[in-house]
């Protein structure tokens, strides 16, 4: 029996910790009944927690790719994990996440 080498790029694994997360999510604010997002999230968008008092940002899936943000999500998961009930919170200050944001959207 052979061993197979995942094909998966760190992105992509990434990628699909994420949708895992966000797919297990339970009732405890507004979600679609079918397909379990949030309501006040835009397609293509997610939620991330950020700072001392988690504020919450909506930013596009498709800073999923910069660098910058991976090197975030990267923090995120060697500091908090990705298995709780508060969803993604990001290990940073909310004026340097500010500040990133408007340089990469």
């Amino acid at each position: 029996m052979a061993i197979r080498k995942s094909t998966s790029s760190p992105q992509v694994v990434l990628f699909k910790k994420i949708k895992k997360r966000y797919s297990s999510l339970g009732k405890k604010h507004c979600y679609d009944d079918e397909d379990h997002l949030p309501l006040d999230v835009p397609k293509g968008h997610f939620a991330v927690y950020v700072g001392e008092n988690r504020i919450r940002y909506i930013v596009p899936i498709s800073l999923l790719t910069h660098p910058d943000f991976q090197c975030l999500l990267r923090q995120a998961e060697e500091e908090f994990g990705f298995d709780h009930d508060m969803g993604i919170t990001i290990p940073c200050e909310e004026i340097v996440f500010g500040s990133l944001m408007s340089m990469l959207t």
